[in-house]
């Protein structure tokens, strides 16, 4: 057996030429398009760098051997190649002929240090006060999906999430190739795996879900919904395990709803559509939209809460923080507020009577809100809130 520490440096030899920006914390993600065109991400910025494999079969035998470090193949009968690097960076390629002019890499670094909610309130992303009632509402067992698109930081807001999560709870996270670290005591991690070249040996994050929920967890987190589990993970959010945290691919919190119901569509159970969509409004209680905006920062748009579906009206989502954009700064940066909208979470009471508060400034928006006739949310709520 070759020592493993060997058999990593040796496999990093191999990506001799990008080996810079694997090393540098500031990069984020490496593209490589062929041999000759090797682009990097920093800071939300996208740069072609000079970097360049020495040839055509320097780049394809990288690809070879981190195949080989993960178990996998990757050859023209299997031009898709999705790995880890030994630092757990996630890696995806995809080479002739599928990619023509491939082969093409995309490598999504991956930060041993975790992004805590401090940092998020030091970038910009979220203000302290959203960070409270998102905290509040982790802590009460609220069902919590994070959406967003490719590249706009689900992930890391996942992980900040789940620090609001009460120690001496038992989590159970559910992933295709690890990225979630929760900063907690009780974690159980399961990772699917796809079958070999005759389909053995296959773990689908479903088959991983149905074993979790007799396993005990007092909150499942799964990495992020791509298929028919979601179908899974809504009727186990609906039957009393409260308190899920999942991604999920959409750009506003409406577009997140229909994705749920297109992927739970994909399972093989028969659900009349119309019983599906009151399960989903039901399961989910609240949406964290994250985006990656136009000058490169990664910033929460929206916190929504789901109230439920009218078969003639649809879902109704009601926003309780909301950004706003002011235009451009001299250096080209957007400049931009989270605010609250006013609106009250429907589990306000609950929060007062498990002896917690919503920030200051939550409960004054309320105020403003009922005064300007904007609903009754303030006078549902409020009894034990800031008057």
């Amino acid at each position: 057996m070759i020592p493993k520490e060997v058999y990593e440096e040796t496999l990093l030899s191999f990506l001799a030429p990008i080996r810079p920006f694997l090393d540098d914390p500031k990069v984020s993600e490496i593209m490589i398009n062929g041999p000759n065109q090797i682009y990097i991400e920093k800071s939300g910025r996208l740069t072609l760098t000079e970097a360049r494999f020495p040839s055509l079969e320097a780049l394809n035998s990288a690809l070879r051997n981190i195949a080989q470090f993960v178990g996998k193949m990757v050859d023209e009968d299997h031009p898709i190649l999705e790995a880890r690097l030994p630092d757990g960076s996630r890696i995806e390629a995809i080479i002739p002929p599928a990619a023509p002019d491939g082969p093409d890499v995309a490598i999504r670094r991956f930060f041993k240090e975790t992004l805590t909610v401090k940092r998020l309130v030091d970038f910009g992303s979220v203000t302290p006060d959203c960070a409270t009632v998102l905290e509040c509402l982790v802590a009460l067992k609220q069902n919590v999906v994070v959406a967003g698109g490719t590249g706009s930081g689900k992930t890391s807001l996942l992980n900040a999430l789940g620090s609001f999560i009460p120690d001496g709870e038992r989590i159970v996270i559910i992933e295709d190739s690890r990225e979630v670290q929760l900063q907690r005591e009780h974690v159980v991690q399961l990772e699917a795996r796809p079958g070999d070249a005759k389909g053995k040996g296959k773990v689908a994050i479903r088959d991983l879900f149905r074993a979790t929920l007799r396993m005990r967890p007092d909150r499942i987190v799964v990495g992020e919904i791509r298929g028919g589990e979601a179908l899974d993970l809504v009727q186990a959010m609906t039957s009393g395990h409260g308190g899920c945290l999942t991604t999920v691919h959409a750009t506003y919190p409406h577009d997140t709803l229909t994705r749920l119901e297109t992927m739970a569509l994909m399972s093989d159970v028969e659900l009349p559509l119309s019983a599906l969509r009151i399960q989903l409004a039901s399961a989910i209680n609240i949406i964290v939209q994250t985006s990656r905006l136009a000058d490169g920062s990664r910033k929460i748009t929206h916190v929504s809460e789901v109230r439920g579906y009218d078969p003639n009206q649809g879902f109704k989502i009601v926003d309780l923080y909301l950004r706003k954009f002011q235009g451009r700064d001299e250096q080209g940066n957007l400049i931009s507020t989270l605010e609250p909208t006013g609106e009250m979470p429907l589990c306000t009471e609950t929060v007062h009577s498990y002896g917690m508060q919503f920030p200051a400034s939550f409960y004054e928006a309320a105020r403003v809100r009922a005064e300007m006739g904007g609903g009754e949310a303030w006078s549902q709520h409020q009894e034990g809130g800031h008057h």
